[in-house]
């Protein structure tokens, strides 16, 4: 997509994880995120990709319902919730 090669942080498969700790379907991340709630529907069927912007406001809004993202050697990205947003 004209982007050239880059290393996304943030799969589909790690959004709808992150969506699922906070317990949001995808148009509460689509409104937490400021995007559509298709963008999400389509990146999270891995019918296309993000735009490292979208990337950045979605991780942004995970981050403040409380998503640690943490890279661990030889896992990569892995997320959590620290206890006391449990």
């Amino acid at each position: 997509m004209g982007q050239g090669a880059k290393e996304t942080i943030l799969t589909p498969a790690l959004c709808r994880a992150a969506r699922g700790l906070l317990d949001w379907t995808q148009l509460e991340l689509a409104e937490h995120a400021a995007v559509s709630r298709s963008t999400i529907r389509d990146y999270e069927g891995k019918h296309h990709e993000i735009h490292r912007a979208t990337e950045a406001q979605l991780r942004l809004a995970f981050e403040k319902g409380g998503v640690v993202f943490v890279e661990v050697e030889g896992m990569g990205t892995c997320l959590g919730l620290p206890s006391a947003t449990r």
